[in-house]
């Protein structure tokens, strides 16, 4: 722990310290329950969207997509392709519904659209599934923790759950945002350090590396085989992870959830918008960055991979540079869990505490209740955390990925039933969500399908079994509900209220103009890539 040294113990401690400082100073705007799930809908758009950006990229991209590079190859990227496609979905369809109703909790929809099951039902899920996938970005911090400074893997979890939770249980979701955008800054000036390093440590110009790269297979970007066995394709990043994607920005309370804090649905889709343009971007360079290590390394194997470029940062031996990257990594973890607490403490107030077991408390008594979930999720992540550490070797962002891939399907059914389904009921769609996890499972446990197709299956499997269920169980339904995008569209023409808001679509299913921007974004993506191993 000594071999840590002075200048980077104080790196460390005064970015953690800023930390916690501006959770103080923001608590003091907190007064309301409101306030705590929504901030005073005062945050700017751009301060969302790179709370967005930062929540998503966390530590997972920071440790794991280098090391998911460096034994894959560029062909990862493929599993990064379809951010536009996503947003394009997501401020379509998703916004609008969920923004009209200002409410908090994204899951009120499914109580709107189907039921109080439904509602409890999609709930439960995002609890389990957000409670797994912040367990692995804590397990991710303790790799580096331990590996930095000495302090031991369990005691780095701890630590890390204790600093996140105190800012967040005192300043909520502004809180949440703001630590995020200084977060963003601090992983993005450690990431820039190391690939300069990375290059100019080099005994080969870098166009040299990428040629060797080349010869090794190593920078073949997009793989067209249609074996769903293999992980990174085109067929699974354009296809099977667009529908996962969707359901991450879409139907996930922690993404969704800042952005309800936006001042307008047209801020909040510029938030969304920013990611969309620039995800690919961050993705890219840390791929980038993990063939160049497996050049520099000339392919040694690791024990675990992750710490790659931890070992890296050692050996070059700037000063203070590892207290910058302990800082960088703690800050994209803390900028995923401190919304997973509040988003989780969210859901767990509105949708279970408050809708069925104290509906008629005063405000204050729900903030308090809320500040106490935040503590008791911080809690209950800690053990899955330890779990992660025990078992797992692997990049710690396909480990992320694949818990996720478990659950979303289910989601993604759920939302796109009530979007699109005239005959989808409750009762039809607890059965062919049960199925479709069921399936999910099957496809996990007894086939070789990659876990990217997960989401796709699940989500197949619950919208067919959904609609044959409801239509056996209930019959079919005379007219679309008012919930749907059909019936939204309908509502709005009958009621002759305007369809837009400062330029931007408030009725689902309606597309905004920069929508074709971004699809043509995702095209030049395309573009680029297949020209990229042309121009080494």
């Amino acid at each position: 722990m000594t071999e840590f040294g002075t200048l980077n113990w104080t790196i460390l401690i005064v970015y953690i310290l800023a930390n916690l400082l501006l959770g103080y100073v923001i608590s003091k705007k907190v007064s309301t329950a409101d306030d705590f799930y929504l901030g005073q809908k005062q945050t700017p758009w751009w301060a969302i969207g790179i709370s967005v950006i930062a929540t998503y990229v966390s530590a997972m991209t920071f440790l794991g997509a280098p090391a998911w590079a460096y034994k894959d190859g560029l062909s990862v990227i493929a599993i990064h392709l379809n951010y536009p496609l996503v947003i394009i979905a997501v401020i379509t369809f998703f916004f609008p519904f969920f923004y009209n109703a200002g409410c908090a909790s994204i899951y009120e929809y499914q109580e709107k659209r189907f039921g109080k099951k439904a509602r409890a039902l999609v709930s439960g899920i995002w609890l389990i599934s957000q409670t797994m996938s912040s367990a692995a970005v804590l397990y991710a911090t303790a790799i580096v923790l331990s590996y930095i400074t000495g302090i031991p893997e369990v005691a780095g979890i701890v630590i890390v759950t204790i600093i996140a939770l105190i800012y967040t249980v005192m300043g909520g979701i502004t809180a949440v945002i703001w630590t995020d955008v200084i977060q963003s800054g601090i992983l993005l000036l450690g990431a820039g350090i190391i690939m300069y390093a990375l290059i100019d440590g080099s005994s080969t110009p870098i166009m040299e590396s990428l040629s060797q790269l080349k010869e090794q297979g190593k920078t073949n970007p997009l793989n067209f085989d249609f074996d769903v066995s293999q992980v990174s394709t085109v067929w699974s990043g354009i296809l099977a992870m667009t529908l996962y994607h969707i359901t991450v920005y879409g139907t996930n309370q922690m993404m969704v959830q800042r952005t309800l804090a936006a001042k307008n649905i047209g801020d909040a889709k510029k938030a969304y918008v920013l990611m969309g343009f620039l995800a690919f971007f961050v993705y890219f360079f840390f791929i980038i960055m993990g063939i160049l290590f497996y050049n520099y390394y000339q392919g040694k194997p690791f024990e675990n991979e992750n710490t790659i470029i931890l070992e890296f940062a050692s050996e070059y031996g700037m000063p203070g540079l590892m207290g910058i990257i302990a800082a960088a990594v703690m800050a994209a973890s803390m900028s995923s869990l401190d919304s997973a607490f509040n988003s989780l403490s969210t859901v767990s107030t509105l949708d279970f505490y408050k809708k069925y077991f104290k509906p008629n408390e005063t405000d204050t008594h729900y903030l308090n209740v809320s500040r106490v979930f935040t503590v008791f999720w911080a809690t209950i992540i800690i053990f899955p955390a330890i779990m992660y550490h025990l078992h797992s070797t692997g990049s710690i962002l396909e480990v992320l990925s694949k818990v996720g891939s478990f659950f979303v399907g289910a989601q993604l059914g759920m939302f796109g039933l009530g979007f699109f389904s005239k005959h989808a009921t409750e009762r039809g769609l607890l059965v062919g969500t049960f199925v479709g996890v069921l399936a999910v499972t099957y496809a996990a446990l007894f086939t070789d399908v990659a876990w990217p197709w997960y989401a796709a299956i699940g989500a197949f499997v619950n919208v067919a079994v959904t609609i044959v269920a409801s239509i056996a169980i209930d019959g079919k339904q005379a007219e679309y509900s008012p919930y749907t995008v059909k019936g939204q569209i309908k509502a709005f023409a009958d009621s002759g209220a305007e369809e837009k808001e400062n330029g931007w679509y408030l009725v689902p299913g309606k597309v905004d103009k920069v929508c074709y921007v971004l699809f043509g974004f995702f095209i030049f993506t395309l573009v680029f890539l297949f020209s990229f191993e042309s121009f080494i």
